[in-house]
């Protein structure tokens, strides 16, 4: 007897079609699984005979193959137990069905429970583009795949469900989305904790605004990290096709902390130690590393120069591009990384270089050891540097409290839209292309020759001009202004920090 089923194999955020056969022929009890299957999907074979026997099935005494088509195809992951149990039981007949069987992925547990599975909004989206009506799948993933719109999902709890469901005894009930997008800001640390630091408050608006990349640096405790930490209170929330490409990258991540099409920005920050996979992605199978979980959100590194030289130097392609490709010698995949990298750094080894109270105990040569860390392309991919300094003890002890995030936010996001009315939903100013500049960010006069000047008496490159442009067209749609004027050109400029002179 011979059954097949339908299912699909994970490539990078996408599916490719698999066809599970599962053959029962005549010979000594055995079981071969072909088709370039790995690990995981060859372990399947333990799994599934100890969650049939233990589901009141019987685990045919034949000879069993089990091929995945495509056989040249690799195909790794546990979510192929529940089509090679049901092509078992349709196989040898304890299963009887006339209807066309629906899609079905799930990892099995000895006792025929289904567990969750990573990528199970990719398999959905898959699954609706062939023009399936259905889809079953275990209960913890039914969330993931509601939110894809034209398919049914049937979540199921055990195999014995699944099996009731084909056999038309017991129907699986058809999930209805509890899901919410609204933004959860009451853990988000407000804005209005920081005290003093109207520059820095000042530049971290901007940023948000634009989702340009920021480097703070000054000295221990004057509030770097603390001002980072309050990015995501005030960044606008994602839109429609920014919260599915984020939910698809969570989804194949297998990370549950997040909510599925959560509105809110991702917010990453990777401890020192990380290496330059966990910060690129990769793997022998290759999954996103931080720059693509951080996608259309923050990525924040705390203490940079405390980096290894290679993982920060990996951050310079997907920067530039807004993607990763990772190639192994078995594939190659591309991951999206759009992200506003958030950075935070001290002047020196001691950190208090330039401190108005404390003497820094740094020789010169420490002190260039320490900043030629960071390489001279890296640090000019910023498009604001802004250095932090202590806080008076006047405003450290006042009462005075600062604008909060609810605040900040609201003047964030109607800058934001303007762009987005501008420029196209969901393109914002820190992307926009050198043509984009010229026809969207074209200063004034005045503002042509103060940056003309910038760029004679700062020996600007190219990359740092049109980051300029980017700024000032960020700052006129914070004022609301049409136009790009020398005061906006004037107040990016100032952004830029001092030019590094190593």
């Amino acid at each position: 007897m011979l059954a097949r089923l339908a299912s699909a194999a994970l490539r990078g955020l996408d599916a490719e079609p698999v066809d599970v056969e599962v053959d029962l022929s005549r010979g000594l009890p055995s079981w071969s699984m072909v088709g370039l299957a790995e690990g995981a999907v060859r372990e399947s074979r333990d799994r599934v005979r100890a969650a049939l026997l233990n589901s009141n099935f019987e685990f045919p005494l034949r000879h069993i193959t089990v091929n995945l088509s495509p056989a040249d195809k690799r195909k790794d992951g546990s979510y192929f137990d529940l089509p090679v149990a049901m092509g078992l039981l349709i196989a040898s007949g304890q299963i009887q069905t006339d209807e066309p069987l629906p899609f079905m992925i799930g990892e099995l547990a000895l006792d025929g429970r289904l567990n969750s599975i990573s990528g199970a909004l990719p398999l959905a989206l898959f699954a609706r583009a062939q023009g399936f009506r259905s889809i079953i799948l275990p209960k913890a993933n039914a969330d993931e795949a509601s939110v894809v719109d034209g398919i049914d999902v049937l979540p199921a709890n055990n195999l014995l469900a699944v099996a009731s469901h084909l056999a038309g005894r017991a129907l699986l009930p058809i999930y209805e989305a509890k899901l919410s997008e609204s933004i959860a800001t009451q853990n988000v640390p407000d804005m209005a904790d920081i005290r003093g630091q109207q520059q820095a408050r000042r530049a971290l608006e901007i940023s948000a605004v634009g989702f340009h990349h920021i480097l703070l640096s000054g000295p221990p405790g004057v509030g770097k990290s603390m001002l980072a930490g309050r990015l995501p209170g005030i960044l606008p929330p994602l839109t429609s096709a920014q919260k599915l490409e984020v939910a698809r990258i969570y989804s194949i991540s297998g990370e549950s902390g997040r909510a599925p099409m959560s509105a809110t920005p991702p917010y990453r920050a990777p401890h020192h130690s990380a290496s330059d996979v966990a910060m690129i992605g990769g793997g022998s199978v290759p999954k996103p590393g931080e720059v693509s979980k951080s996608h259309h959100g923050t990525l924040f590194l705390d203490e940079l120069p405390e980096y290894r030289r290679q993982v920060l130097e990996v951050l310079r392609q997907p920067l530039e591009n807004g993607h990763v490709c990772i190639a192994r010698a078995a594939d190659t995949l591309e991951f999206p990384a759009q992200f506003q990298l958030v950075a935070a750094m001290n002047s020196c080894p001691c950190g208090y270089l330039g401190h108005p109270t404390r003497n820094c105990q740094c020789s010169g040569i420490q002190v260039r050891r320490y900043r030629t860390k960071i390489s001279g392309p890296l640090l000019d991919r910023f498009d604001l540097r802004v250095h932090v300094p202590p806080v008076e003890k006047e405003e450290l002890m006042g009462m005075t409290v600062g604008e909060s995030s609810i605040t900040v936010a609201m003047r964030v996001n109607e800058a934001r839209q303007r762009q987005y009315a501008r420029q196209g939903d969901g393109v914002v100013n820190a992307r926009l292309t050198p043509s984009q500049l010229e026809t969207f960010a074209k200063p004034d006069s005045e503002g042509a020759k103060l940056l003309d000047a910038a760029m004679s008496r700062f020996s600007l490159s190219a990359r740092s001009y049109h980051r300029i442009l980017k700024v000032s067209r960020t700052i006129a749609d914070i004022e609301g202004e049409a136009k790009v004027s020398s005061n906006h050109v004037a107040e990016a400029l100032q952004y830029r920090g001092e030019e590094d002179d190593r």
